[in-house]
């Protein structure tokens, strides 16, 4: 019997159960909280793993080739010789306005805008070849590729062999009863000889980029347009341009970039720059200033220019490509 004034033992029991209910869910809590940690972080990581594994390309890109387009940018507002160093605002560019050399550069560089269908052209067609199996298309992967692997030297000095005056070609010529033709001293037809000898020496990387291309390609496309009698043009323009359209704006870019880059080699052994400067190209002429005339802040200019004209260049190619894809 409980005593009186003494208090009943339903609160002690009462409270107990809530104690013990309380730890009871307070326990799932504290685990949930310790369990979100870790998912947590993982989920911080992920997010923080692409940046990483960019971290170093990124610096490489910044300290290798951003940085120096900057000091190139800004040391081709100074001067040479007697003002190496001085700021002497647009005079360089003025200077490169009014050169002739340069101007002649810089429409070669036009002709070389307008040739670049032809020079995307012929590996693209020749990849098609070889993707519908023509009879010897195992041999002619080899051979087209071939010239890709030699150098620029040895391409031009062979080329000089066989286009001189008195060469093989002009013999070939002169048997059928055509004249001789300078084909490297005449200032009308020196410029196509070193881009033709160009585009022959380099579309086989081209080649390669192509075939890539129609791995990617879907095969029932071809076959449908078979089946409905489609010829090799309309399946070329219907099927193939349409599928291989990022591989185009890829070809096109790149193959712009070489002939405006890598072009030097070929002028220095076929013409150096010749004849009367009509072969002349932005970058034999920055190599011309900086190499020969010792004129680095020019040279620098010039560069500028390049890049510039490279950027335009480029951005227009892709932005007519990808209207020409959406039109198809």
């Amino acid at each position: 019997m409980p005593l009186r004034g003494s208090s009943p033992s339903v609160r002690p029991v009462g409270s107990g159960r809530t104690g013990a209910a309380t730890a009871e869910q307070g326990g799932p809590r504290r685990d949930a909280r310790t369990a979100t940690r870790p998912a947590s972080r993982g989920a911080r990581a992920e997010r923080l793993a692409p940046y990483v594994l960019v971290a170093p390309a990124v610096l490489i890109l910044v300290t290798l080739r951003l940085w120096p387009l900057v000091l190139g940018v800004n040391y081709s507002f100074t001067g040479d010789g007697a003002y190496n160093g001085t700021p002497v605002g647009l005079s360089n560019y003025l200077e490169l306005a009014g050169d002739p050399l340069f101007r002649t550069s810089l429409r070669n560089v036009g002709l070389l805008v307008l040739l670049l269908p032809v020079a995307v052209a012929i590996p693209g067609l020749l990849a098609t070849f070889i993707y519908l199996r023509v009879p010897g298309h195992r041999v002619y992967r080899s051979v087209y590729f071939f010239p890709a692997v030699l150098s620029p030297v040895i391409v031009g000095a062979i080329v000089n062999l066989m286009l001189g005056y008195d060469g093989p070609l002009n013999a070939v010529l002169a048997m059928a009863g055509a004249g001789p033709v300078d084909w490297l001293g005449d200032p009308g037809i020196a410029m196509f000889t070193v881009v033709g000898v160009h585009v022959w020496a380099t579309f086989g990387m081209a080649l390669v980029v192509f075939l890539a291309g129609f791995s990617t390609l879907d095969a029932s496309l071809l076959d449908a347009a078979r089946v409905d009698g489609a010829s090799l043009r309309q399946v070329i323009r219907h099927v193939i341009i349409p599928g291989l359209t990022r591989t185009i704006q890829f070809v096109f870019v790149t193959t712009m970039i070489g002939m405006l880059t890598s072009m030097f080699g070929l002028l220095f052994v076929m013409t150096s720059g010749g004849p009367e400067g009509s072969t002349y190209l932005p970058e034999y002429y920055i190599w011309h200033q900086q190499g020969q005339m010792n004129r680095p802040a020019l040279a620098s200019a010039a560069s500028t220019v390049l890049f510039v004209v490279m950027l335009v260049v480029g951005l227009l190619q892709i932005t007519l490509l990808r209207r020409s894809g959406r039109q198809d």
